[in-house]
């Protein structure tokens, strides 16, 4: 029964491995290396580019502190007649005493914005 390979062959394919890569394999070699060291960069930089984006929403404040619980005072008699929300804004409209005011808040903070006021001439 004869063995697949010899102790001869083996130093044959050794000394095969050892040879030095013709001009043509070694370019095609080196350029590979870089195609390789290209992407792995890319890669590392995607990643740290998603992970700069959860970790930008996730501490990001933009002045607000979340949810508040917040009493605006209305003048006396007055009733509410409209809301609505435009922009980054609330509208509120107010029938005070037969007149019609307009008050609005910032929707982020829900702090008074503005008020106008509508009357009529004498």
């Amino acid at each position: 029964m004869t063995q697949p390979y010899s102790d001869g062959d083996r130093l044959d394919n050794a000394s095969e491995e050892d040879k030095p890569l013709d001009p043509a394999s070694a370019r095609v070699v080196a350029r590979v290396k870089w195609m390789m060291a290209i992407t792995a960069l890319t890669t590392i930089l995607a990643v740290f580019a998603v992970v700069g984006a959860i970790g930008y929403r996730l501490f990001r404040t933009d002045g607000s502190t979340g949810p508040a619980d917040v009493a605006a005072l209305l003048p006396k008699n007055a009733r509410i007649v409209t809301t609505a929300v435009t922009g980054e804004k609330l509208v509120v409209t107010l029938d005070v005493a037969g007149t019609v005011e307009i008050h609005t808040f910032d929707i982020d903070t829900l702090r008074p914005a503005g008020r106008l006021r509508f009357a009529t001439e004498p």
